[in-house]
């Protein structure tokens, strides 16, 4: 039986099931079991709210983030993990950062490019997948290089022969070993700050959702999630 206030669990769960966006793209976030079910820090933190909201759990899959942001307007999902970013806060309440992930680029290994400085300038292509977060901060702050967009910025990288590739550190670096002919610049060109986040508007779940994920992460809930799913060098966020 549920012990949360009943407009919380009315706006976290307004269909009687938490539906929940899982974004399998990022595997920080989330990845595909051996039994062929989700998990991660997001299947976890997701369970776990809808046992205390008293509701079963929904899981809709994802293979990028920015389908999750186009799929919020729908009115299908109520629960989301995504990056904090300016254009998405405008339809969604975020909590504080629950793990912080960096951005990174890729390059050919024979590239003149040596430092995150470098890649900004003309002529620089830089793959990334469409509607992700570093995505929507390069669109913001890059001043000479260009994006291109696509479903997989590294593949896109790859294909057009384009002088950089920007991505979540993890999986980026994973790819780089696989891949002589290519390296990672040192350095991040951004801190990426995933949160959980609700539709706008839904105010008395966006305060209980904000101090569930800080308890997730001042009891290790958050760590020891990530270490369950191989993700152990993820740094967890913060106090918020």
């Amino acid at each position: 039986m549920s012990t949360v206030s009943p407009d919380v669990v009315k706006e976290l769960a307004p269909t009687g099931r938490l539906r929940t966006a899982l974004n399998l793209g990022n595997i920080v976030l989330a990845q595909r079991g051996a039994d062929g079910r989700p998990k991660g820090v997001t299947v976890d933190l997701a369970t776990e709210l809808g046992r205390r909201l008293g509701v079963p759990v929904d899981f809709k899959e994802f293979d990028a983030a920015g389908k999750v942001f186009e799929t919020l307007k729908t009115g299908t999902i109520d629960l989301l993990f995504l990056a904090i970013e300016p254009v998405r806060a405008n339809e969604i309440a975020f909590t504080s950062p629950y793990v912080l992930i960096e951005g990174v680029y890729l390059v050919p290994a024979e590239s003149p490019l040596k430092s995150v400085a470098d890649v900004d300038r003309a002529g620089v292509r830089i793959g990334v997948n469409k509607g992700s977060a570093y995505d929507l901060f390069l669109t913001r702050t890059l001043k000479n290089a260009t994006l291109v967009r696509g479903d997989d910025g590294i593949a896109l990288f790859k294909k057009e022969k384009l002088e950089a590739a920007g991505g979540v550190k993890q999986p980026t670096a994973a790819y780089a070993k696989t891949d002589p002919a290519v390296r990672l610049i040192d350095g991040r060109f951004m801190e990426i700050r995933q949160a959980m986040g609700i539709p706008r508007g839904r105010d008395n779940g966006a305060r209980y959702l904000q101090a569930f994920i800080e308890e997730m992460k001042a009891s290790g809930f958050v760590a020891e999630a990530l270490k369950r799913s191989g993700q152990g060098d993820a740094t967890v966020a913060p106090p918020g």
